[in-house]
């Protein structure tokens, strides 16, 4: 492992580290410049820029599992070179197509989904890479730094892409974000982990095996259920219902990004404590922080005013980053390695279905109950998750420990 000068996590883990904040920042401008480069066509409104996050979305959900598959059986730096080279092309001809002055719906939802593909083979190999470049006692430090840098550096994008939309136009955003994608790969390039020691299998049989190593693990799957069923509510509550409760109690936007910004806010800190603290039982500690996230959905569902909302939002991010960290340190430590990718993908897949599904009902049950009743309602998913989760011995009781082989 390279741990150059004094760094114990080592130039390796820095460069990696540099690539995925830069590419952070530029999903920041990519989040907010799709959305208006589709509003941008005549007679395009809100169903049309749901229909293009859709395909970006779902080959996500659909692929992540062959990604995982993917991650271990070839090299994981050299895969991630590949998706960043894919991402950059797909959001290239996204800034074309948005720049030729007759974009189209279905020339945006494919490149949208190429982009989803690359973030389908990206993701479960930066799960796996990570141990690969550090020592296990720096495990959670590293985890951590990303996080923090990551979460800056989104936060940055987000704020100042509204200004380049607005000044430049949307094509200017999402060029910015190509770019990004770029220079991330030419980053990971640089870095070389070894190709997997192992003999030739089938991709089912591969699958097969990340099935049986996730479901061995009673303390993974109970987890992975349980913060997917939290997901949703999240997803709910920052995707629809809180928009709504904006709109009638504060006069529109404006108050709403404050809040969501607020969450943002709190995730820099909380992956800052997570960086610091040191628990015995890191899931127990993990599933019990994540109760703080029924806080800022109660107070959206009460006459609560914008600084008291702001502020469980930012509990709310702290809470999350405080369980990101302890819960991918315990992944790297606990699942051998050369399956890692494959169960990082599953824990992937569950999140994902789960929060699209969110979306999807969070508007429906609103109008039929209130938008108050629904958020009493992700508020009890929240703590109902919870409570069932500790039922579980191993994830009341599972110790840090050792690098799984």
């Amino acid at each position: 492992m390279s741990r150059a000068g004094s760094d114990p996590l080592g130039r390796r883990f820095r460069a990696l580290q540099a690539a995925r904040t830069i590419s952070a920042a530029g999903n920041g401008f990519g989040r907010v410049a799709l959305a208006f480069a589709v509003l941008g066509i005549p007679g395009a409104g809100p169903a049309e820029v749901s229909l293009v996050l859709a395909c970006q979305t779902l080959p996500q959900l659909l692929l992540i599992l062959v990604g995982g598959v993917v991650a271990d059986r070839v090299s994981r730096s050299r895969l991630m070179v590949a998706a960043e080279v894919a991402a950059t092309a797909a959001w290239v001809g996204l800034a074309l197509v948005s720049g030729l002055g007759v974009p189209s719906i279905p020339a945006l939802a494919v490149l949208a989904a190429v982009a989803g593909i690359a973030t389908a083979m990206f993701t479960p190999a930066m799960s796996g890479v990570v141990p690969q470049l550090v020592r296990p006692d720096q495990l959670q430090r590293a985890n951590a730094t990303f996080r923090v840098g990551q979460n800056a550096a989104l936060l940055l994008g987000l704020g100042l892409s509204g200004v380049v939309v607005a000044e430049l136009g949307a094509t200017a955003a999402l060029v910015v974000n190509a770019a990004s994608f770029g220079v991330s790969g030419l980053l990971i390039a640089g870095i070389r982990v070894p190709d997997p020691d192992r003999p030739p299998s089938r991709v089912l049989a591969d699958l097969r095996r990340g099935v049986r190593e996730f479901a061995a693990r009673q303390w993974l799957w109970v987890t992975t259920a349980r913060f997917s069923v939290v997901v949703a509510a999240l997803n709910a509550t920052v995707g629809v219902l809180g928009p709504l409760v904006a709109i009638r109690s504060y006069g529109g936007p404006a108050a709403w990004s404050v809040i969501v910004a607020s969450q943002a806010v709190g995730t820099i800190g909380g992956a800052t404590l997570a960086a610091r603290i040191r628990v015995a039982r890191p899931i127990r500690t993990a599933v019990l922080a994540t109760l703080a996230l029924a806080v800022p959905m109660l107070l959206l569902a009460c006459a609560a005013p914008v600084w008291l909302r702001c502020a469980g939002m930012i509990v709310a991010g702290v809470a999350i980053d405080v369980f990101g960290v302890l819960w991918s340190t315990t992944l790297q430590q606990r699942v051998p390695e050369d399956v890692l990718s494959r169960v990082s993908a599953f824990d992937s897949f569950g999140s994902l279905s789960l929060a699209l599904l969110g979306l999807l009902v969070a508007g429906p049950i609103a109008a039929a109950t209130g938008t108050g009743a629904a958020l009493l309602a992700c508020a009890g998913l929240v703590v109902a998750a919870t409570l069932a989760a500790l039922i579980s011995p191993e994830v009341r009781r599972l110790r840090s420990g050792p690098r799984a082989t």
